[in-house]
């Protein structure tokens, strides 16, 4: 069950594209909340509203706040935008989007003409918390056009997640497609195939990054971990015809044992998910780090199943810095994780060569 308590709004503490940040008084105390307008509607100093507190009480994920469901004494209101794909389905807070594969769509004609994804390289990652180095490693070696395709194993909504508002700032990032039950995007999609088609047809990609948004789920378990299920998308870029790269989950300030060094779920998605070769892009490392690393994918045999290339990371690194994003995991930093971001900056590294190679090879051919 939902814990349901009523709440008062103290003060609106910050907004972005989709969020609202609140103060509340809920059960005596001053707390921490998120309304997402879509969903609620505008809500004010003053308002009381109703608040699903369930993870804040059981100390759970959710970076401590609680949720708004809805306001008081709201007028009656109605959806605003086209659309009859249902998010969120046979939830009390389904909403309305327009699809990007509906006929009301203007990327409907694309998307029918759309029949694969013509070699795009595909980067998928483990966890949100490395969009950020993706992105500047693809930007970095040249892909002009980054576009991220958000699957729906963690937070549904992407106003959720801070780092891409800074991204677009940054001009790291150019749009987000939200697919499955996640909502939120510049182009929503019903699918991660349908999505993965909109990034190129739709959003004119040269790079697509795709993966949950904030907030992923783990067990302690094999293929009780959100990052797992997401690694299918490996499978949906092949399938399609995209060049599929995948980041390594790596760390050595990680405490936990399976995730230390080379993550065991990585280890597991490119084992027993992936049904194709991919690109396995691997950071280049010194001494005893690169050493481990390299005796893990050794041990799992992933050179004899896939293509492992050693890429430099720190170009992503230095571009993050260039435009002022300071990165962080699990509350760790780059001085603190190093190794962890420099693994996507080198995913994304090797997409964006590929997209820049296949640039130039356009460019010859015409000429």
């Amino acid at each position: 069950m939902i814990r349901l308590r009523t709440g008062t709004v103290v003060a609106v503490r910050g907004t972005r594209p989709g969020v609202m940040e609140l103060e509340v008084t809920v059960d005596g105390r001053r707390e921490a909340a998120i309304a997402y307008p879509d969903l609620t509607g505008p809500v004010d100093a003053g308002d009381e509203v109703l608040l699903n507190t369930t993870a804040v009480s059981e100390g759970l994920g959710t970076g401590g706040f609680h949720f708004v469901i809805g306001v008081a004494g709201q007028a009656d209101r109605d959806p605003s935008a086209p659309g009859h794909v249902m998010k969120l389905r046979y939830t009390p807070q389904q909403l309305k989007v327009l699809s990007v594969e509906e006929p009301a769509s203007p990327h409907r004609q694309a998307m029918e003409a759309a029949e694969g994804l013509d070699g795009l390289p595909v980067i998928w990652l483990p966890l949100h918390s490395m969009l950020g180095a993706a992105c500047a490693g693809a930007r970095r070696a040249g892909a002009e056009r980054i576009v991220h395709v958000m699957t729906d194993g963690a937070s549904l909504p992407m106003a959720f997640s801070r780092q891409i508002p800074d991204l677009r700032r940054a001009e790291l990032l150019d749009e987000v497609i939200t697919c499955g039950q996640a909502f939120g995007g510049d182009l929503e999609a019903v699918s991660v195939f349908s999505g993965l088609l909109a990034a190129t047809a739709a959003a004119g990609a040269d790079v697509a990054v795709v993966g949950d948004g904030p907030g992923s789920v783990g067990t302690a378990t094999r293929w009780g971990e959100s990052a797992v299920a997401g690694g299918m998308s490996l499978n949906a870029a092949a399938i399609l015809g995209g060049r599929p790269v995948a980041a390594l989950r790596l760390s050595f300030a990680e405490p936990r044992p399976r995730h230390h060094g080379l993550s065991s779920h990585s280890i597991t998605v490119l084992t027993r998910v992936t049904q194709s070769s991919v690109h396995v892009a691997v950071p280049t490392l010194e001494g005893e780090q690169r050493e481990a690393v390299w005796n893990a994918l050794r041990a799992a045999g992933l050179e004899e199943r896939h293509q492992v290339v050693e890429v430099p990371g720190e170009p992503a690194l230095d571009l993050l810095a260039e435009r002022d994003i300071e990165p962080s995991t699990m509350g760790r930093g780059l001085r603190e994780d190093r190794e962890f971001f420099l693994a996507a900056g080198a995913a994304g590294v090797l997409a964006g060569r590929m997209a820049a190679g296949s640039a130039r090879y356009r460019q010859e051919v015409v000429k």
